[in-house]
């Protein structure tokens, strides 16, 4: 198989900086793996790699499809085998970077998708519903299901694997080689990094972001399923929240809970190593990767 580079981390933990750093080193390019920097005019909220910032090294994935699209693993996973042959048919190194787990997953471990079509119609009829409300009725057609009762897209697609009558039995067949890298801090370093990027991205225009996506015509409904900053301040545009205080406080607080999330998930893989990142990341990862390619 193909060899590539997997840098994956938690939110605010340097992991974009990395990237271009050993992309530079070693010719590559890179794929990013973030389920919310495929949209366009999402780039504070959702952390996207500024021009200046890549350095020069060609990004892929980033400002794919328009806010509102329908935009799933599968067309990820599509999407990023593509570029990554493509950076391997020109003899360049392929670098996947991000922090979306399912994302980094769906490629690395190389899941088998059903390929059916997925049916809009019934998509749009579930959309009309709260997720208290589609997890009782997934609960009703599969009483013991063991799906999390929050997480509206995986109800929603596991309810519509049952009213298309797909029964894919999932599966994984890995097409690349990878050398999985973790990005992260330890805890207090952490929480102060988020703190200082969420007031960096504010000072930047972060809130009229948001309001220019409203004014545009973006659903207040979309903008509040992307989750953390593009709810909460979406909330406070709206009147949900009553002030800027409020908003930045609980969004600092949903930013350090999810990052413990993406934690918990990327801690299960013990294939991953861990960067020192108060050291010298950029000398242990380009050690690891030349012996990596060396095999």
């Amino acid at each position: 198989m193909e060899k590539i580079i997997v840098i994956m981390g938690t939110n605010a933990s340097g992991k974009s900086g990395l990237g271009v750093q050993l992309a530079r080193r070693y010719g590559g390019e890179i794929v990013s793996a973030d389920s919310r920097q495929v949209f366009r005019g999402l780039d504070l909220g959702s952390g996207k790699i500024a021009p200046e910032e890549t350095q020069g090294v060609p990004h892929h994935l980033i400002d794919v499809c328009e806010p509102g699209d329908f935009f799933s693993m599968h067309d990820f996973q599509h999407l990023a085998y593509a570029a990554i042959d493509g950076i391997l048919d020109r003899g360049r190194l392929p670098f996947l970077v991000g922090g979306t787990g399912l994302y980094v997953a769906s490629v690395t471990e190389g899941y088998v998708m059903s390929d059916r079509a997925p049916d809009l119609e019934y998509r749009a009829y579930l959309e009309t519903f709260e997720t208290a409300k589609l997890y009782e009725m997934l609960l009703e057609a599969v009483p013991d299901t063991d799906v999390e009762p929050k997480n509206r897209n995986r109800v929603m697609r596991l309810l519509e694997k049952l009213h298309a009558g797909d029964d894919h039995v999932p599966r994984s067949q890995p097409r690349y080689d990878c050398l999985k890298l973790g990005v992260t801090w330890d805890r207090d370093a952490l929480r102060a990094r988020i703190d200082e990027r969420l007031e960096r991205r504010l000072r930047a225009g972060m809130i009229e972001e948001v309001r220019g996506l409203i004014d545009r015509g973006v659903s207040t409904e979309f903008l509040n399923k992307l989750g953390l900053e593009y709810r909460f301040i979406t909330q406070y545009l709206t009147g949900e929240i009553a002030s800027r205080e409020e908003m930045v406080e609980r969004l600092s607080t949903a930013i350090k809970q999810f990052a413990k999330r993406q934690m918990t998930w990327f801690r299960r893989d013990g294939d991953i190593l861990w960067l020192d990142m108060t050291g010298d990341p950029v000398a242990q990862a380009a050690e690891a990767i030349d012996g990596f390619l060396a095999q």
